[in-house]
């Protein structure tokens, strides 16, 4: 299960609507119980509406963060720009990390929706957001 605020959903969406017509991107810190405490938006260093790249200096420094702050990353948000928010083939194979939180951002349509999925060894398992 993945808790976050409402302030929290609305900035990753509002990364996403941003890098359009490319996906939008960033990282999700917080407690391992899956308490997200910062969203951090990163550019799509892919620069590309069907696939995400994180920059590797945001990761350095949310890395750096969490740790001062006894946290950790998450998990990653990104957008898909015309398809349902649901895990690609490319997102499943470019998932680095089984315990983290793959949020997608579908902006397909309107209302915007907000999932996260766990992946590992290429399962993909939906799971619940809290929004407080």
């Amino acid at each position: 299960m993945l808790t976050l605020t409402v302030a929290q959903r609305d900035a990753m969406m509002a990364t996403c609507i941003r890098a359009l017509p490319n996906e939008g991107c960033g990282l999700l810190l917080g407690t391992t119980e899956g308490v997200v405490t910062d969203v951090v938006a990163s550019d799509n260093v892919a620069q590309s509406a069907k696939r995400y790249e994180i920059d590797s200096r945001v990761l350095l420094r949310a890395t750096r963060s969490a740790d001062d702050e006894g946290m950790t990353v998450l998990g990653v948000f990104h957008s898909h720009t015309h398809s349902e928010a649901y895990p690609s083939a490319t997102d499943v194979d470019l998932a680095p990390d089984p315990r983290w939180h793959y949020v997608l951002v579908s902006l397909r349509d309107l209302p915007i929706v907000v999932k996260s999925f766990n992946i590992e060894s290429g399962v993909i398992e939906e799971e619940p957001i809290v929004v407080l």
